[in-house]
């Protein structure tokens, strides 16, 4: 870990989870800057080691706020986060048994592709949500009438929206761990409703900070609420059924692709009973009111799991590579947090054109991966030369989690 603090350009340090400036880059540095100068920053800028800059504050970034929350250090999409379940089924019989659809393993990516609405598909019939019924029977008549209108209509889309994968990053992964049983991962967010929510708060609070004349300059994309403002109260409360639907999001995946498991090896593998254990869940996307050096103050996670002392997280790789369970360790100087995954090298416009569709797909086949992927033109943006190393991102970070688990991809679905 490294601190940067200049007193003629910083108000506070910048600790870096890496062993230079140079490995962060000129646009992720200049954030952090921005944020080192923020007047309501309490202790310190906080950059994991797969930083990357993002939009006003880099991904891979932890800050903690007095009184303040910014819809932009949360990010657009809130409740973004990592879902895994380890089963006892034998990862050699899905590699190893042919089905009219291929290998078992590539019969069952199809399947989950074909059942869960990747991209920007969704349910062409609307789903069971809880989190929006809760959220919608936690409002008084009055509340309903003055909740922002263009907010309330994505209530009703998000309907059709829960228990789909969306593109980008996002994945849902068959793996073997190092015994060769089979994990499930998956990654995904709020979808368009966090979307929405993030930028309909974004720019009140833009408004908000050009009337009150704000000290943090516009350009910077920092735009904030006080967490005791109506304003920011409201913020909160949206950011929270965003963070229930990510998860809820997830956990209805989860089950489609439990059911499709089962399904399939029942029937070619003869495997009646799977076994379920170890199951995490985290966000990596969000802002929660923590106690820090004596302080009571919102911790926004950019792009980071909390890791504190015993806690279970998940750190991926890119496709094709390993991805980790770990134990968080309690540091106090991340504010009990670690990096969310291997963090990008290259923008998705670099990737797409130095990673072509042949070239990813004959890495992808060469290690053995099966991918399952509607829309192909796009999969170089993927490629894992696009990512960091996920084992160096690791090995910046053994003070902050210990690695419980390493996991390889087998077959991928992607939006």
């Amino acid at each position: 870990m490294i601190t940067i603090f200049n007193p003629e350009e910083q108000k506070w340090p910048i600790k870096v989870w890496l062993e230079n400036e140079e490995q962060m880059g000129e646009d992720c540095l200049q954030q952090a800057k921005n944020l080192a100068n923020l007047p309501f920053l309490h202790q310190w800028v906080v950059l994991m080691p797969d930083t990357h800059s993002g939009y006003g504050m880099p991904i891979g970034g932890v800050i903690a706020c007095e009184k303040v929350i910014i819809p932009n250090a949360v990010g657009v999409d809130i409740g973004c986060g990592m879902s895994f379940v380890q089963t006892n089924i034998p990862v050699e019989r899905l590699i190893e048994i042919e089905t009219p659809n291929g290998k078992l393993a590539q019969a069952i990516a199809g399947d989950i592709l074909r059942n869960i609405p990747t991209g920007f598909e969704h349910h062409k019939k609307k789903q069971q949500c809880e989190s929006v019924t809760r959220f919608l029977d936690g409002m008084t008549p009055e509340e309903k009438e003055t909740m922002p209108q263009e907010l309330m209509k994505e209530l009703d889309d998000a309907a059709y929206q829960v228990g789909t994968l969306g593109s980008g990053n996002h994945f849902i992964e068959l793996q073997t761990d190092d015994q060769g049983k089979l994990g499930i991962m998956l990654h995904s967010g709020s979808r368009n409703l966090g979307f929405k929510i993030c930028h309909y708060f974004n720019d009140l609070a833009k408004e908000l900070n050009k009337k009150d004349q704000s000290p943090v300059p516009p350009e910077w994309d920092l735009a904030y609420f006080s967490t005791e403002s109506d304003l920011g109260k409201l913020y909160l409360r949206w950011m929270k059924l965003a963070m229930d639907f990510a998860e809820e999001n997830r956990n209805q995946m989860m089950e489609k692709v439990l059911d499709t498991v089962r399904l399939w090896v029942k029937k070619y593998a003869g495997i009646n009973h799977v076994n379920l254990s170890d199951a995490v869940h985290c966000h990596h996307n969000y802002a929660a009111l923590e106690e820090h050096y004596g302080k009571a103050v919102w911790v926004h996670r950019k792009g980071a799991i909390r890791a504190g002392a015993g806690e279970m997280g998940i750190i991926p790789g890119a496709m094709g590579t390993y991805s980790y369970l770990v134990r968080g360790k309690g540091n106090p100087e991340s504010f009990l947090s670690c990096s969310h995954g291997a963090g990008r090298r290259m923008s998705r416009l670099d990737a797409r054109e130095q990673f072509s569709v042949q070239d990813t797909i004959l890495d992808l086949r060469a290690l053995g991966v099966f991918l399952a992927k509607a829309k192909r033109t796009d999969v170089g943006t993927e490629s894992r030369f696009a990512y960091k190393a996920i084992d160096f991102v690791l090995s910046q970070e053994l003070d902050l989690v210990e690695p419980v688990r390493r996991l390889k991809t087998v077959a991928v679905v992607k939006g």
